[in-house]
């Protein structure tokens, strides 16, 4: 019975953990596109190509890190109750939520150091004054 239970857990935790990073990551590179066309001053094909790129690699650090921590370790002597198993789901989904933001914040950052790297490199270039 306690493997059913597992079983069952791991068919609830996929689906949510796949659909929250589904969705973070279309909310990110739908609203980060704009960022990089700014970053690429305009060239919207290399902007939203990059944007592509970013989007994916996002999707495989996720996903592969919610099929890493996937496993359910139960290590009680009675069986797992549902009560238990909603417990260790709670558990594993609310800290791939965490970790969720937190990439969130970092792909963030990213886009605003870049925003910011180009105005600087484009202040140096139409401003000469700068590079004295």
């Amino acid at each position: 019975m306690e493997h059913s239970k597992i079983i069952i857990g791991y068919f609830i935790y996929l689906p949510i953990v796949i659909a929250l990073t589904i969705f973070v990551s279309k909310m990110l590179f739908k609203n980060g596109k704009l960022f990089m066309i700014d970053i690429f001053k305009g060239k919207e094909d290399i902007a939203l190509a990059t944007n592509k790129l970013f989007e994916i690699g996002f999707y495989l650090i996720n996903i592969g890190f919610a099929l890493f921590t996937m496993k359910i370790f139960y290590y009680g002597s009675d069986p797992m109750s549902s009560q238990t198993l909603i417990e260790i789901l709670s558990k594993k989904l609310g800290g791939f939520t965490i970790y969720l933001g937190v990439m969130l914040f970092f792909n963030l950052f990213l886009f605003f150091r870049g925003r910011k790297k180009s105005k600087t490199i484009t202040k140096r270039v139409y401003n000469p004054q700068i590079n004295s």
